[in-house]
């Protein structure tokens, strides 16, 4: 685990994912198809600024009672995990049972104590609920249902890799969501996604501008278009056989 500097994570911290995305694919660190969650996942406040903060993993349950315990919220030894990791946090929570979202784990008060921990948000392919007092929070939640009930809420284990919608989660991944959808950062990359976001956004701008203008033609459509291709990764190149390096 390597924390971000605290410039690049605010500067970070206010762009969308698909920016933030774009600018991964430039650094051709790994394939097109992977580091982000399918469209399993549902933004339930999509108007909340994005989430960006360093994953804490669990696997929960909710359709059986626990082995011991009896409530939802008092795994102090989960608490603690939580704590223990760099801020701001994200719980990404796997639903181990065999039909996911049955009952939810996270709601106000699960919210609530994760936000006095220094939690950003909340990734799980489960069910949460409390919907309209977490969103008083401002607290995101990213979920595949929402349920009534917490039913036999619990978790099972904490603090190993976790995989939510084909994507694996390891403690400590720099994690990033918004209406869009959630996406890993990779940290050997991260200090450097700030400029890449700028470079891309002036080059998006131009042909924006350009598109919008009385000079628009086909000819100088292309000619664009295949400038900005030379100057990042044309379409569908393979992985390079050398990771990036600075």
């Amino acid at each position: 685990m390597k924390a971000v500097s605290k410039a690049a994570f605010e500067s970070i911290r206010k762009m969308d994912t698909c920016v933030v995305s774009n600018a991964v694919e430039r650094f051709n660190v790994r394939l097109r198809n992977e580091g982000f969650v399918s469209s399993i996942l549902r933004s339930r406040f999509p108007l909340l600024p994005p989430m960006l903060g360093y994953a804490v993993t669990a696997r929960v349950r909710t359709s059986t009672a626990p082995v011991k315990g009896c409530c939802y919220y008092d795994r102090m030894d989960w608490w603690a995990y939580v704590a223990s990791l760099p801020e701001p946090r994200v719980l990404v929570l796997q639903d181990a049972d065999h039909s996911p979202g049955y009952g939810a784990l996270v709601g106000e008060i699960h919210a609530t104590i994760a936000q006095a921990l220094d939690c950003a948000g909340c990734v799980t392919d489960g069910a949460v609920r409390d919907l309209q007092a977490v969103e008083a929070l401002g607290f995101p939640l990213f979920s595949r249902r929402v349920s009534v009930s917490h039913a036999y809420a619990h978790i099972v284990d904490f603090g190993n890799p976790v995989e939510i919608g084909r994507l694996q989660f390891n403690p400590g991944d720099l994690v990033h969501g918004d209406r869009n959808g959630v996406h890993i950062i990779p940290g050997e990359i991260a200090e450097d996604v700030p400029a890449m976001v700028r470079r891309i956004q002036e080059q998006e701008n131009q042909l924006i501008q350009f598109c919008r203008s009385g000079e628009f033609s086909l000819q100088e459509l292309g000619a664009m278009i295949k400038q900005v291709s030379k100057d990042g990764m044309p379409p569908n190149t393979p992985l390079k056989s050398t990771p990036y390096t600075k």
